[in-house]
């Protein structure tokens, strides 16, 4: 098969070439593909050195399956243009989720939302993926019926920049902002833009995309968002409400059995979901798992997973995966 990575010099984009590595993607011809400003550059891809090439180049190959992560601006231009060449694109960023006629995915989740007349896949928002791969288990036992999620959510996931902001000022050197403010030693409530009813946009695509990945347009659900000095992953408080009574020990059970989540919670032996040991893991880790005395079945429970493998990387390579799996290609 031949793949495409959109952005294969970025933070998601290196992640990705390095997970189609450990899972063994059938990959016969790598073409990856970055800005003007990355050509001349190579890449090592199962130990061989592969030159970056552009975006025109990469349509004219007609790949099998294009990965993209190389920002909205970009895959709302190219996207099409891949697509129209008999390319399936599976795009990292928020341009195409919450298009109607584009297949908003987690594999855990929705694997039957594919059809094979899409040609434009779209890859959910990190804190999203994580959230409904604890929550769907769940929901396809109790109902879920509302949704109050705040996320702390790692440097990371604005890119090396931040990275690079918050190590400069933990050196105690002068950085170059990303953010309005210092983040080490520091936590900021605002993901992405502010929008006109005061919800950040990055807590607006929590809410609309988990709707629409479990298929619940009623569901009741509030984000709050949190940008916090960390590298290994995202961490979400969730509290969850369901239509049918439900129990701590059931919840374990089900998660405990559930693909893709790891349960985490052990709270007497200091057993729980950290970001630091989410990192560079595929799983969901679930934990700190307890009843909300104030509300009838109601939970609280923690969901720690890496923002850039299935927080992104992974999850948009199970698509692919899964489109072996549907019989599309001969792979």
């Amino acid at each position: 098969m031949k793949i495409a990575v959109v952005g294969a010099t970025g933070l998601v984009g290196t992640k990705m070439l390095q997970i189609l590595e450990e899972r063994n993607f059938p990959v016969t011809e790598l073409l990856p593909v970055a800005s003007a400003n990355s050509l001349g550059k190579n890449i090592t891809f199962r130990g061989e050195s592969i030159s970056v090439i552009t975006l025109e180049q990469a349509v004219e190959a007609k790949p099998h399956i294009a990965l993209f992560s190389a920002g909205g601006s970009v895959s709302f231009e190219w996207a099409p243009k891949f697509a129209a060449n008999g390319t399936i694109v599976i795009d990292n960023s928020s341009a195409w989720r919450m298009d109607p006629n584009v297949p908003l995915v987690v594999p855990e989740v929705n694997p039957d939302a594919i059809l094979p007349s899409h040609k434009i896949i779209a890859n959910p928002n990190c804190s999203t993926i994580q959230m409904v791969v604890a929550l769907q288990p769940l929901h396809q036992k109790f109902q879920l019926k509302r949704v109050v999620v705040s996320t702390y959510q790692s440097v990371t996931g604005t890119g090396q920049k931040a990275v690079q902001q918050m190590f400069d000022e933990r050196a105690g050197n002068t950085a170059e902002r990303v953010y309005p403010h210092p983040i080490d030693l520091n936590a900021l409530p605002h993901i992405d833009v502010f929008m006109a009813d005061g919800y950040t946009k990055e807590e607006w695509k929590m809410m609309v995309e988990t709707s629409k990945i479990m298929g619940l347009p009623e569901l009741k659900i509030t984000a709050t968002t949190v940008r916090i000095p960390t590298v290994g992953g995202h961490s979400e408080s969730i509290n969850a409400s369901f239509e049918n009574a439900l129990s701590v020990s059931e919840i374990k059970g089900i998660l405990s059995a559930a693909p893709g989540v790891t349960l985490q919670d052990n709270p007497e032996k200091f057993e729980y979901p950290m970001p630091i040991n989410s990192h560079d893991k595929d799983d969901v880790f679930v934990g700190r798992i307890r009843m909300d005395e104030s509300e009838v079945n109601t939970i609280n429970m923690w969901v720690v997973a890496d923002n850039l493998r299935k927080g992104a990387a992974t999850n948009a390579i199970q698509i692919a995966e899964l489109l072996i799996q549907k019989g599309w290609f001969d792979a």
